[in-house]
């Protein structure tokens, strides 16, 4: 085993630990944090980091283009998808006042006149369960 192999070696084990704890951490903070939109930034920006190194340090070790170009793709679909889908989540939680607004240090949505039809947070949602409607 040569120099190169090692090197390599400990480059891909060290992105795939840093990766599994950064994972790790986001799975604690989906269950720790205390409102919707903390868990939807522990389930997005450590979980797509920690994603994106465990790709590095599999392309690192695994050899092969077609490996190379599934692991390019999961890792582009996990950009693409992981912010979108949590910035629909969170918006949904917001517009249903999911939210916990003593956490919000400043509610740029809430000082905004309703255009799209969204309740605002002096008035009570459509179809909203605690309402009864």
């Amino acid at each position: 085993m040569n120099d190169v192999d090692s090197v390599a070696d400990v480059v891909a084990m060290a992105c795939l630990l840093v990766g599994a704890f950064l994972c790790l951490t986001a799975g604690l903070g989906l269950v720790r944090f205390p409102d919707v939109l903390s868990r939807m930034h522990a389930g997005t920006k450590p979980q797509t980091a920690g994603v994106l190194l465990i790709m590095v340090g599999a392309a690192i070790r695994l050899t092969g283009a077609s490996v190379t170009w599934m692991l390019l793709l999961v890792a582009l679909f996990q950009l693409v998808t992981a912010p979108v889908s949590a910035h629909m989540v969170s918006r949904i939680a917001y517009r249903r006042r999911h939210v916990r607004r003593d956490l919000l240090l400043v509610d740029e949505l809430g000082l905004v006149p309703d255009q799209a039809g969204a309740p605002r947070g002096d008035e009570p949602a459509d179809g909203d369960a605690r309402t009864g409607r």
